[in-house]
């Protein structure tokens, strides 16, 4: 029995428990910070990080840190618009209050268009697990209609229960009826940023980015069909091979290893 137990709280085929509790300790931290610079950005949407740190009473450097690493900015409008009531929240950002228990529990979902590919546009719509970093849901179609957005939303359940929460900004195709028909008929709880929050949307824009690069002059492809299969491509280096600057992982394999330790702990009850 001692040896058993000693194979369990030991290290499996290089799996360190001590390092695993870190990692998983820190993104909780670093989401409670996150929630504490978005609330705060709502009363202060200028302030950058030199700012917000003495707000908080945290350290810059901190504050910096979190700020890139969920993609907050501060919101800066150049130009003045007069005479605009502030549209009402469709729904409340409940990423505020609620923080992602494990893999699958909150989806974040955004979309991105690609430069022009023989003259016409292309729109990718991902979904990204919040705990894991993984992009679980991909929808690429040449127009950013409601469609985009719910394929991308269906494609994530193929192989994975539905999440708890869907997060997502104020764009008319989250908005609109079929997309709230398919969330509800889920049993999915619907999160928005909140209007000019843009910064509460951010967990994709450093995604978007990378990819873009990695991706390079989509009129390269001699087909759209090579296009599209480039971008699946591009995508699953991110999840399986591309480490990942918050878990120092890829996320597809932080994902194995956050399942492989609570298979320990549950092997540990049984011993």
């Amino acid at each position: 029995m001692e040896a058993k137990r000693g194979v369990l709280k030991g290290r499996v085929i290089g799996f360190s428990r001590t390092h695993q509790y870190y990692e998983h300790k820190q993104p909780i931290k670093d989401w409670r910070t996150k929630q504490l610079i978005e609330l705060a950005l709502r009363e202060h949407p200028s302030y950058g990080h030199k700012r917000l740190a003495p707000h908080l009473k945290m350290n810059k450097k901190k504050v910096l840190r979190v700020m890139k690493l969920f993609g907050i900015k501060p919101y800066r409008q150049t130009t003045p618009k007069l005479h605009q009531k502030p549209k009402d929240s469709v729904f409340t950002n409940l990423l505020l209050t609620e923080t992602p228990l494990g893999p699958g529990d909150i989806y974040a979902s955004d979309f991105t268009y690609l430069n022009k590919y023989r003259g016409k546009w292309l729109y990718v719509a991902t979904v990204l697990d919040v705990f894991t970093k993984e992009t679980v849901g991909v929808s690429i179609l040449n127009t950013h209609a409601t469609q985009l957005v719910m394929n991308a939303l269906s494609s994530t359940i193929l192989h994975r229960p539905p999440p708890r929460i869907i997060h997502s900004d104020q764009g008319s195709e989250y908005a609109s009826i079929n997309y709230n028909n398919l969330v509800q008929s889920l049993k999915i709880q619907q999160s928005m940023s909140a209007p000019g929050c843009p910064w509460e949307n951010g967990y994709q824009e450093s995604f978007y980015k990378g990819f873009k690069l990695d991706l390079g002059d989509p009129n390269r492809f001699a087909t759209l069909g090579e296009l599209v299969a480039e971008i699946y491509q591009t995508i699953g280096y991110y999840n399986q091979r591309r480490i990942h600057s918050a878990l120092r992982l890829p996320p597809a394999v932080f994902a194995q290893n956050y399942q492989l330790e609570v298979s320990l702990k549950d092997l540990e009850k049984v011993f």
